[in-house]
C-alpha cells in the first residue's frame, strides 16, 4: 500500500494542474482565439510555482517527498510540462553540465516539432488511404 501512495499523489496534482489548465485556456478564450493565452500563462506560471517548489525544498525542509510528488512532478506536470523541461535544463546547468542542457534543449526543440510534423503527415498519409 505505500507504493501506492506516490502514485495516487502525482495522479491526484496531475488531475488539479490538468483542470486549471483547461481552466485558463477557457479563460484566455475571452481574451482571444488568436493567441493562446491560457497556454502561455500555464507555462509562464507551471515554470514559476516549479522554480519557487524547488527553491523551497533545497532551502527547508517544509515539502516532505510525497508533497514535492504531489506539487512538483503531479500539479506541475498536469499544468504544464515545459515545467519539467525548464528544471531539468536549471540541473544541468546547476551541475556545470553545459553540453548535456545544449544537447537536451536542441534535442528536445527539434525532437518535438519534428514529432508534430510526422504525425501531422502519418494522419495526412492515412486520411488519404
Amino acid at each position: 500500500m505505500k507504493t501506492l501512495v506516490p502514485f495516487l499523489a502525482v495522479g491526484a496534482g496531475g488531475f488539479a494542474g490538468s483542470v486549471l489548465r483547461y481552466a485558463l485556456s477557457l479563460l484566455g478564450q475571452r481574451l482571444s482565439i488568436a493567441f493562446p493565452h491560457g497556454t502561455l500563462w500555464s507555462n509562464l506560471l507551471g515554470c514559476l510555482v516549479i522554480g519557487a517548489l524547488t527553491a523551497l525544498a533545497a532551502k527547508t525542509e517544509t515539502l516532505s517527498p510525497a508533497m514535492r510528488l504531489l506539487l512538483a512532478t503531479g500539479f506541475c506536470g498536469g499544468f504544464t510540462t515545459l515545467s519539467s523541461f525548464i528544471y531539468e535544463m536549471f540541473k544541468f546547468a546547476q551541475a556545470s553540465q553545459y553540453l548535456y542542457a545544449s544537447g537536451y534543449f536542441l534535442v528536445t526543440f527539434l525532437g518535438c516539432a519534428s514529432a508534430f510534423c510526422l504525425g501531422l503527415y502519418a494522419v495526412g498519409l492515412w486520411a488519404k488511404g
